[in-house]
């Protein structure tokens, strides 16, 4: 019987555009979006060790500008960073029609910053049981053992659980564990997956 649904947070309760912040970076330093773009997707800075939990909201800062050759305050910076969101609200409202009969746990690569973000903008998403953090927990997807450590906190076995994920890498990695797992796209019923799936297995019935 599955009872509870590991969640993604970007890209599936929420939508989220990381151009919008290069844009918004392109008026603080002498470099392109394309240019902004490729400097942070081959910066650690970015994608690990922020993400990890190895470095505080003001050592990101002072790294971030740095490598951008950016001339901008921590405050502006912060705001260019992190308002990047909009609502999935298609599954919002269905994960809050699951919740109670399943445990629904957020299993999300983040940041201080952009997560402290989310809760101040997006409240009524922190309906929740569980968050499982990758800056709180010092591991990412699609690494064991955030993965582990999400199924501890559920407290029941890994094959009650399910993973809904947006990068094929976090799926595959969750799939070699044993876990169930939904790859989430912008095409993608989730309704109509989370049924087949849910209504499968013995003692399941979907809302």
């Amino acid at each position: 019987m599955v009872s509870v649904i590991f969640s993604d947070l970007g890209k599936v309760v929420l939508w989220f555009d990381n151009n919008i912040f290069y844009q918004r970076m392109t008026a603080h330093c002498a470099k392109s979006v394309g240019e902004i773009r490729e400097i942070v997707h081959s910066s650690p800075e970015f994608y690990t060790l922020f993400d990890r939990g190895g470095l505080t909201p003001r050592e990101f800062y002072r790294r971030a500008v740095a490598i951008l050759g950016a001339r901008i305050g921590y405050d502006e910076f912060v705001a260019a960073y992190v308002d990047i969101f909009s609502r999935n609200q298609s599954v919002i409202d269905l994960y809050k029609r699951l919740k109670g009969r399943h445990r629904l746990i957020l299993l999300s690569n983040t940041d201080p910053l952009r997560f402290g973000f989310v809760r101040e903008r997006f409240p009524d998403i922190l309906f929740f049981d569980e968050y499982v953090l990758s800056y709180e927990v010092g591991a990412l997807k699609p690494e064991a053992e955030i993965f582990w450590e999400a199924v501890r906190r559920a407290g029941v076995s890994l094959e009650a659980c399910v993973l809904i994920d947006d990068l094929e890498e976090n799926i595959r990695a969750a799939s070699a564990l044993g876990l169930k797992a939904i790859h989430y796209r912008p095409a993608t019923d989730l309704e109509r997956e989370l049924r087949a799936l849910l209504n499968s297995a013995s003692g399941n019935s979907f809302p």
